[in-house]
């Protein structure tokens, strides 16, 4: 998936964070209402704006930050 097409990263939206193009709405945003329980059917229910590939765009998008995550080990 090319999400790269779909998430854009602007300074003068939302501060910067990543969203979907063409709206406000944060990858942040839909990420957490997968994590409560939304169904793809109601995200797109309530966000018409909004398609199946972008929803997995954001998924991509996240799984990809993730990949790039260092996490180092601090002594006590």
């Amino acid at each position: 998936m090319d999400w790269q097409s779909r998430i854009t990263l602007n300074p003068n939206i939302l501060v910067g964070k990543p969203v979907i193009k063409g709206t406000r709405l944060a990858v942040e945003f839909i990420i957490d209402l997968l994590a409560q329980g939304w169904s793809t059917d109601e995200i797109l229910r309530n966000y018409s704006g909004i398609t199946v590939v972008d929803i997995q765009a954001c998924l991509y998008y996240a799984s990809a930050s993730l990949k790039v995550e260092k996490v180092y080990a601090i002594a006590a």
